[in-house]
């Protein structure tokens, strides 16, 4: 037993089909996010308000559904809600395709279609972090949450840069076309994990809206993991105001080729692999506790390199390049930080409800974030936009500053009852 709990996640074969289902998903996800703006902005000719809107609508399930779906998901087989998920986005992709395809593309399709994948994508996460706990084990979780980091920080590295090259000899249609076989294959993967998944005794249920506030009261409750979702929080809603106009800016306002895009998003990317590869090393030298505090402080001046290069003497590409690697190394870090400890401290019966009221809280302002920027980049322009995201960046490092995290070397372990 000794022995096997020191093997690598890499060595356990359902881990091993959720892996590459992620990763596919993964791969998928950042295809579609980079085709989807970028046909949005050179083809539809997308106003800042209208790209505020589509990134309103790909998080408004968040806001809408995000309470309940954490009870939903505890009372079903997590991995048949993520197959049906990756089933459900690979549908609506391929309208969108046949749409475009066809003529009949538009900005108002283009939302629809975001709302409804957003909705597929909630469902999928909710179930994703509740579903890792139970596959490899509450000892093995800062190591399962890192190995999926890093997929997502590989596909963020690879899927923008592809998705820039392929663009010179493919129409965005088609790339999207792509991605609905990668979800295919996602649903493939999951749908071949062999452990069994016991359901909760139904006679053990309350009403619906009973088990949504046992789900909102323990994030409430936990002094801890109110300050880091509320820092979390307040720091989605800054960068969203500025990412709402991110694709305007650089195709726009610097004027540089979706290549180019592709390019500075994907070498960006890399700063999020080394921070997956690396999180669990600083974690030990820095102190679980301290490392919370230190990367949301850290994350604003990083972030003030995308308004900075429209000013600096350096190429813009490089600026933009520099600035997002620190930025999403810093990110990554904090994530696997922060999400192995709720996921530690949450009773594993309660795990669904917890994301999913997380999810409400920090996602749901998202699309509040992005209707912002879209408003801020109409009236003030696209530049100050990005510098109001800068300010409220670092505002949002606040609540885990101000707070017990900064002595922490260690943070506290639960004793569970269950």
């Amino acid at each position: 037993m000794t022995s096997e709990k020191r093997r690598s996640l890499a060595h356990h074969p359902d881990f091993r089909r959720l892996w590459t289902g992620d990763a596919l998903g993964q791969l998928g996800a950042q295809l579609t996010g980079f085709a989807i703006p970028v046909f949005a902005v050179q083809t539809l000719h997308a106003t800042e308000w209208e790209m505020g809107l589509l990134g309103a609508a790909e998080f408004a399930a968040f806001l809408v559904l995000g309470l309940p779906s954490g009870a939903w998901v505890d009372r079903m087989r997590k991995r048949r809600v993520l197959i049906t998920a990756d089933l459900a986005r690979a549908g609506v992709l391929a309208v969108v395709v046949a749409a475009a395809l066809a003529g009949a593309a538009s900005i108002p399709l283009l939302v629809a279609a975001a709302a409804v994948i957003g909705g597929c994508t909630l469902f999928f996460d909710v179930a994703h972090q509740s579903y890792v706990p139970g596959l490899v084990g509450l000892d093995r979780i800062v190591e399962g949450n890192s190995k999926l980091q890093a997929t997502g920080s590989v596909a963020q590295a690879a899927g923008p840069a592809l998705g820039g090259v392929a663009l010179r000899v493919i129409t965005a249609p088609a790339l999207m076309a792509v991605t609905v076989v990668t979800y295919l294959l996602s649903a493939f993967w999951v749908g071949r994990i062999r452990q069994r998944e016991e359901l909760p005794d139904p006679a053990t249920r309350r009403g619906l809206w009973t088990e949504v506030g046992e789900g909102l009261g323990f994030v409430v409750r936990e002094p801890l993991l109110r300050r880091m979702v509320a820092c979390t929080s307040l720091s989605n809603l800054a960068g969203n105001i500025g990412f709402a106009v991110f694709t305007i800016y650089v195709l726009r306002t610097l004027g540089l080729p979706e290549v180019e895009l592709g390019i500075i998003v994907s070498a960006g990317a890399i700063g999020g692999i080394l921070g997956a590869v690396l999180a669990e090393r600083i974690t030990r030298v820095v102190g679980e506790g301290r490392i919370i505090p230190l990367t949301a402080l850290l994350f604003a001046p990083a972030y003030a390199a995308i308004p900075l290069a429209a000013t600096l003497t350096a190429p813009p590409a490089v600026v933009l390049v520099a600035g997002m690697a620190v930025s999403t190394f810093i990110i990554v870090v904090y994530n696997v930080a922060q999400v192995s400890f709720r996921q530690r401290l949450c009773p594993p019966a309660l795990l669904g409800r917890m994301n999913a009221s997380v999810r409400f809280i920090v996602w749901g302002v998202i699309p509040v974030g992005s209707l912002l920027g879209g408003w801020f980049g109409t009236a003030l322009g696209v530049v100050p936009t990005l510098w109001i995201a800068v300010v409220g960046s670092a505002l949002a490092a606040l609540p885990v500053l101000l707070s017990p995290l900064i002595r922490m070397r260690e943070l506290p372990t639960p004793k569970l009852s269950s």
